[in-house]
Parts: structure tokens; C-alpha cells; sequence
């Protein structure tokens, strides 16, 4: 079994900026991010909390399983990446500033 990593920067790798994320940020103040596959819920909160510097409300989890693709030579199928997405619902009144469209 992995252990999470003890930095908070080392548990959000990235955030994600799809059309989705950003609806669910704009409506129900919830932000999307890319974690390690070891990282879990109460990481994750410690982290968002300590490197922003705002109150999380709740912690959603999910596992995103690689797909099939089409490699260059065409003759075999590759897959994606499989990665691990966190959506952190932030208190009412909470933003994080460093993630908003300037």
C-alpha cells in the first residue's frame, strides 16, 4: 500500500479546467483537481486548506480509469493514463483567488 506524501504541494498535482469543472465551481463552489492515486480525502482537505487558505466543507473522490487509444502504428490499442480526481466543495463565502480567470 502507498503512503500519501507528507508535503500538502506534493498532494495537488494539478488543477483541472474542463467546462465541467469550471460549471462546478462557478455554480456550487467546487474546484477540480488532479491527485496522486494514493492521496486520500482528509490529505486532500489538509492540503486544499493549507495551501490556499480556505475552509473545506467536503472531500468527493474518484478514480478515473484509463481508456483504449489508437496508437501511431494503428496495429495495437494503448490506453491513457489512469489518474485520480478530487472535487473539494469549499465553505460558503470561501474562493480560492489563485484559480480564478484574471
Amino acid at each position: 500500500m502507498k503512503v500519501a506524501p507528507k508535503d500538502p504541494r506534493d498532494i495537488i498535482l494539478r488543477p483541472i479546467l474542463t467546462e465541467k469543472a469550471l460549471n462546478l465551481r462557478e455554480h456550487y463552489n467546487q474546484y477540480v483537481f488532479e491527485v496522486p492515486k494514493s492521496a486520500t480525502k482528509r490529505a486532500v482537505k489538509r492540503a486544499i486548506e493549507t495551501v490556499f487558505g480556505v475552509q473545506v466543507e467536503g472531500v468527493q473522490m474518484m478514480n478515473m480509469k484509463p481508456k483504449p487509444k489508437r496508437t501511431r502504428s494503428r496495429r495495437r490499442m494503448g490506453r491513457t493514463r489512469g489518474w485520480k480526481k478530487a472535487i473539494v466543495k469549499l465553505r460558503e463565502g470561501q474562493r480560492i483567488t489563485e484559480l480564478e480567470a484574471g
